[in-house]
């Protein structure tokens, strides 16, 4: 994927430090986030035909447009079918955040797709078996947000007595909205949430991405979000806009992801500056990783290489900690750790 690119070239010193800065994830998708090689061996073993063969199947990870990215995301998630497919794909997502130095990650899961393959009891407890065995063996941490994906909206109960139980078992941090925007507005949803705010879950959605600001408004004020993700629509309503940013409503952008399905041209730039110039809170993120073909440091160097200095990326990544759904203690510890990095690191910048 080929980005606009100004002339300002991201320097040896600025890719090294993004690689090797520990950085927060808040808008990342499990199922996204497993390579293409694994995806095989999953269809292999559970007897699953791919759209494609095995020698297109990386041409197929190469988007059209959002409905396209969708029957990838989907033919992925249809090879996920028994219990030992998620403790690999958790071993091999934690190993990759380790690899990455992403430290702390909030992890969606299209649990409207999964719910029908498994006891929910012995998925949640194998999650979180596997989520234990990772943060010992790779010394990161990941939380996971169960969604709901808005085409099947008949799921949505389901889902949250699913969310619900993950939640009680300090799984899951609360409860998603994904999938196609058009033609499912948030409002669909608004009992399910309400119910999931009231017991004391977090939620959060996705909006504003490939529909405009009015997605957006749904979401916070239909769902009472509390963060976003995607968002940059939101800028197309300046009322919205002002009050979002007024209300320090956190948004999750995806760069690469916007420009891989098209819903920022190429020969653009990310509107992400433009959120930014206007008070919101931004955090950065890579969505589906390895659909898309990019790390999250990788989503750092492009905006580099649209004119951010490495001090505002640095700002950005701090922001994460303060988005996320740790506790105080926790932000101020990572913080704290985040620091040190930086003052042992920063090369005097």
């Amino acid at each position: 994927m080929n980005a606009p690119l100004t002339d300002r070239k991201a320097t040896n010193f600025e890719v090294d430090f993004l690689r090797r800065m520990p950085k927060v994830e808040l808008h990342v998708h499990l199922e996204g986030a497993i390579s293409p090689s694994t995806i095989r061996t999953m269809a292999a073993r559970n007897n699953v035909t791919l759209p494609v063969s095995e020698g297109e199947l990386e041409n197929f990870f190469k988007f059209r447009d959002f409905d396209h990215f969708l029957e990838a995301y989907y033919a992925a998630t249809s090879t996920m079918l028994t219990l030992e497919d998620w403790r690999l794909m958790i071993d091999q997502f934690m190993a990759d955040r380790r690899e990455q130095n992403i430290v702390y990650s909030e992890v969606f899961v299209s649990a409207s797709h999964h719910l029908q393959r498994y006891d929910h009891d012995e998925w949640i407890r194998v999650l979180s078996e596997s989520i234990g065995e990772g943060e010992e063996r790779y010394g990161v941490r990941i939380r996971l947000i169960p969604d709901i994906s808005r085409e099947v909206p008949e799921t949505s109960r389901p889902v949250l007595d699913f969310v619900t139980k993950a939640w009680e078992n300090g799984v899951a941090l609360g409860i998603g909205l994904g999938g196609p925007e058009q033609g499912f507005p948030p409002e669909l949803f608004t009992d399910v949430f309400a119910e999931a705010k009231q017991a004391g879950m977090h939620v959060v959605a996705h909006a504003g991405e490939t529909e405009g600001a009015a997605s957006v408004r749904g979401a916070w004020n239909g769902l009472g979000a509390e963060r976003i993700g995607h968002g940059l629509r939101v800028l197309e309503d300046p009322d919205l806009t002002h009050d979002m940013a007024a209300a320090r409503v956190p948004f999750e952008v995806n760069p690469t992801s916007n420009y891989c399905i098209g819903v920022v041209s190429q020969d653009s730039p990310h509107p992400i500056r433009g959120m930014i110039d206007s008070g919101l809170v931004v955090t950065v993120n890579s969505d589906d990783p390895a659909l898309f073909g990019n790390s999250l440091a990788q989503e750092f160097q492009l905006l580099i290489e649209q004119g951010f200095e490495l001090e505002e990326l640095w700002k950005l990544n701090l922001d994460a900690i303060g988005a996320s759904f740790l506790n105080e203690t926790e932000k101020e510890t990572l913080t704290q750790q985040f620091c040190v990095f930086h003052t042992e690191n920063s090369g005097g910048r």
